[in-house]
């Protein structure tokens, strides 16, 4: 049965480090939110280490700059993990190949090819037209508005060359303030139901937890998986992918599923077990925000 809390104060004591979601939970996608704020950097004080781990495709200075802009100052976290630094990682050793097609919007996503000086020999990336790609590298879609269905003639053409699509970011929606979103994860899904194979390295999937962890350990933190506690709004990507880490989850039900959980200030109980129940998730706490 998952308790629902007043605040991160009420557990946060049973733990050395938080893995935490940052759209939904520490901002809106244009600004943050005050409380969020105030809890991380209270929970800092108290000595717990702070893990912002996003499934942006952005590498992690790029999400640093964005949420600085946004008001979340540096005080309310220690390191940040990216999917795209880990989708990254993976393109430069050749995941999908040297010539690539990209699926996202340029200004925003550039820096995904910026070159990993950390990694031996990595591979030269080139982005190429569809027709002479190795493989796809999905940040986003061209338009986050349109439905991921306009993309079926490309995607049915690249199925039948065989092409690996890179996922960046598995997110299938965000919010932008009040404007629904779709993300990479709704593309590759619809790649993936078509018969084409998707790679993806974000939240629920293991590869963003191994780099968390190494973040942490590069802060001199060397935390077991029950001293961590993930905090999201996703239940299929936060809560799912703490539940394969053995990790133990604080779900914030007033971002992604606000209407289904009834959240007001908190979440209606019943609606709350109804939906995780729906989601096949078991999340330990629930709160409607992060304070």
């Amino acid at each position: 049965m998952t308790r629902i809390i007043s605040s991160l104060a009420d557990v946060s004591d049973a733990y050395d480090a938080l893995f935490v979601d940052l759209w939904g939970c520490v901002h809106d996608g244009v600004t943050a939110f005050p409380e969020a704020v105030a809890a991380l950097q209270a929970y800092r004080r108290g000595g717990g280490a702070v893990v912002l781990l996003t499934n942006s495709p952005k590498p992690r200075a790029g999400v640093e700059d964005q949420i600085l802009k946004m008001g979340v100052p540096t005080d309310a976290w220690d390191t940040i993990a990216t999917s795209g630094d880990s989708a990254r990682a993976a393109m430069f050793r050749g995941a999908v190949g040297q010539k690539v097609w990209f699926m996202g919007e340029w200004e925003r996503d550039a820096g995904f090819f910026t070159p990993m000086e950390i990694l031996d020999a990595p591979q030269e990336i080139e982005r190429v037209d569809l027709k002479d790609a190795e493989g796809i590298v999905c940040c986003g879609p061209f338009d986050p508005l349109a439905d991921p269905a306009v993309n079926r003639a490309d995607f049915l053409y690249a199925k039948q060359r065989g092409l690996k699509l890179l996922c960046a970011n598995p997110d299938i929606v965000v919010d932008r303030g009040d404007v629904r979103e779709w993300c990479a994860g709704a593309l590759a899904r619809l790649y993936t139901e078509m018969g084409g194979e998707s790679l993806y390295f974000g939240k629920p999937h293991p590869p963003i937890y191994d780099l968390a962890r190494r973040r942490l350990a590069a802060l001199g933190r060397d935390v077991e998986s029950g001293r961590i506690l993930a905090i999201g709004d996703g239940a299929q990507t936060d809560v799912a992918g703490a539940m394969g880490e053995d990790i133990d989850s604080l779900f914030i039900t007033g971002g992604l599923a606000a209407q289904e959980t009834r959240t007001g200030h908190d979440p209606d109980e019943k609606a709350l077990n109804a939906f995780v129940e729906k989601e096949n998730v078991a999340p330990g706490y629930a709160i409607g925000r992060l304070r």
